[in-house]
């Protein structure tokens, strides 16, 4: 790094020493305030007009808008501030400090991805002095970690309503144009308990849940059958029974049973849909056998996400870095963004695989080039008279 940028360092710094933890959890969660009071002070001394959004659910969770320039278009620059929890005795540096080491950043959220922000700031520094003909916007949203309710709110919002958008996860700098859904879910039976001598005494949930999962996983088959995409590693739509919990002792009939599980959803598959066909498929099973059942989503789902099939967004991007879009298995808040009519992609610096685990880093190599292709995405779509 040269020192023209000493602020960079010092934005990325400041960035990951305010703590803004996303969690079910509630002992661990917290807000991100914080680091978007941070943010707005950023961008408001540069010369946006800065509005912040309280989550719908959750007031203590908050979300940033941005605006340079004014008028219809313009291109949305997003991200989210929140990172996972950690064990900070599994890091071998402060997680609430920039290092620099061996070519690397460390820090947590230096990937995953709050850094995406400072380099959008200095990225767009040399272009504010030229004629914005359509407007920049910075997005920064709460929980995506979670809940993606930060996504959520603003969405239902209407808001921000640019012509293009470019997500800041971290891709590697790789034009990502297409990601699977996830939906997770929570099955409770409830039979009744009794001696385990004589079944008759009650109603054994372990019993039913046996006949559930074989449900599932038989759903699981056909929907591998039907939605196949060749634009994915693992080209179908996965069903994980990740939990099981149920009963009290072996010598009681097990009254209550709870399975939880998730699906990854390729494109063409609709949440709501998907949850009420589990949902009629474990009626038919407790219903004769008289077992009470719940089916509550764990967190509402994000949609898979594919890019518009004649985007020009996509086209720049490949253009600009030299590769072309590709699928990844993690979702993103793309699908909120382009619910909007907004031209989507994700594209941003450092690799996924270095996100959610001790000693999370980006190579310092990945910031330059990103500068570069953002403040290009900048100029094509807000300062060029042929923006797309």
């Amino acid at each position: 790094m040269t020192s023209r940028n000493s602020n960079l360092l010092a934005q990325l710094d400041d960035v990951i020493s305010l703590v803004s933890v996303s969690s079910a959890n509630p002992a661990l969660d917290t807000s991100n305030k914080p680091v978007i009071d941070y943010l707005a002070e950023q961008f408001e001394a540069l010369g946006f007009s800065c509005e912040v959004i309280p989550n719908k659910e959750n007031e203590e969770k908050v979300n940033l808008i941005a605006t340079y320039g004014s008028g219809p278009g313009g291109l949305v620059l997003s991200g989210h501030t929140d990172t996972v929890p950690l064990d900070d005795k599994l890091w071998s540096v402060d997680p609430f400090r920039l290092t620099e080491r061996d070519g690397k950043f460390y820090g947590l959220g230096v990937t995953d991805m709050k850094s995406f922000f400072p380099i959008v700031i200095e990225a767009i520094k040399p272009l504010l002095e030229e004629v914005f003909k359509e407007p920049l916007i910075i997005l920064a949203t709460a929980d995506e970690e979670t809940s993606m309710q930060g996504a959520r709110t603003i969405a239902e919002l209407g808001r921000p309503r640019g012509r293009a958008a470019v997500i800041g996860e971290p891709t590697g700098l790789q034009p990502v144009k297409a990601h699977k859904g996830i939906m997770m879910d929570r099955i409770q039976l409830l039979g009744e308990s009794g001696h385990s001598s004589d079944p008759s005494l009650g109603k054994n949930a372990l019993d039913a849940m046996h006949l559930v999962i074989s449900e599932l996983m038989t759903f699981r088959a056909e929907i591998r059958e039907k939605y196949q995409s060749d634009l994915f590693t693992i080209p179908y739509p996965t069903l994980n029974l990740g939990s099981i919990h149920g009963g009290d002792n072996p010598n009681r009939i097990c009254g209550h049973c709870d399975l939880e599980f998730d699906i990854r959803l390729m494109p063409g598959m609709h949440i709501d849909s998907v949850r009420e066909e589990i949902r009629q498929r474990i009626d038919t099973i407790t219903t004769p056998l008289k077992i009470q059942f719940e089916l509550t989503p764990i967190f509402t789902g994000v949609p898979a996400f594919f890019a518009n099939e004649n985007s020009q967004l996509l086209k720049l991007a490949e253009t600009l870095t030299g590769h072309s879009g590709i699928s990844v298995a993690f979702g993103t808040e793309g699908p909120f963004l382009q619910e909007l009519g907004m031209d989507t992609i994700i594209l941003g610096p450092g690799n996924i695989d270095q996100a959610h685990q001790p000693d999370e880093y980006m190579s310092m190599d990945m910031i330059e080039p990103c500068i570069d292709v953002l403040r290009k995405l900048v100029r094509e779509n807000c300062l060029s008279s042929t923006s797309l």
